[in-house]
């Protein structure tokens, strides 16, 4: 289920007159920006290659300078392209991190072999991850804990959860009959 490229924002706007451009990031680390020298401009369904020149990040703010973009109205015709990564530019993870976009989609037993759904959607309010599952009984939602979450095999396309702890802390969505 590995992607070839990983998204990690979208151009919000311009930023001043010489064309830098305002990110908004999808990254849970947006120092991670001062190491990026290629990217993908994805337009429709085209990846356009582009070198990022210069970054900076002032908080939770992102801005990069792009080669070619040299004023406000060439970085205004990017506003909306999303930048993404190719998995040689990518940051690398830890020994029991993925990266989200590989394991939507995927598979969800619990440790008795049970399907529970499939993985759609993976939160991040701050703090810990929220996991939601499309399931028989409507949509779940489970903080991605590893006493919830035993196994994320990526390659596999499955998740594997432990029964007890997610009936202690799932929760499903409210249904209205």
């Amino acid at each position: 289920m590995k992607q070839e490229y990983l998204l990690l924002g979208e151009i919000v706007r311009p930023q001043g007159i010489r064309g830098e451009v305002k990110v908004k990031h999808y990254t849970d680390d947006p120092e991670r920006f001062f190491d990026l020298e290629d990217v993908f401009l994805k337009r429709g369904d085209k990846y356009e290659p582009a070198v990022v020149t210069g970054a900076r990040v002032n908080g939770d703010d992102v801005f990069l300078s792009i080669e070619g973009v040299n004023d406000r109205n060439e970085a205004e015709k990017l506003r909306g392209v999303q930048l993404w990564v190719d998995r040689d530019n990518a940051v690398e993870l830890g020994e029991d991190e993925v990266f989200i976009a590989d394991i939507l989609g995927a598979k969800a037993y619990d440790t008795k072999g049970n399907e529970i759904g499939v993985l759609k959607d993976v939160l991040t309010p701050g703090g810990v991850d929220v996991f939601v599952f499309k399931t028989k009984k409507g949509t779940l939602m489970t903080p991605a804990l590893k006493e919830v979450l035993l196994v994320m095999d990526a390659e596999a396309g499955r998740i594997v959860l432990d029964e007890v702890k997610l009936e202690e802390v799932g929760l499903y969505e409210d249904r209205h009959s």
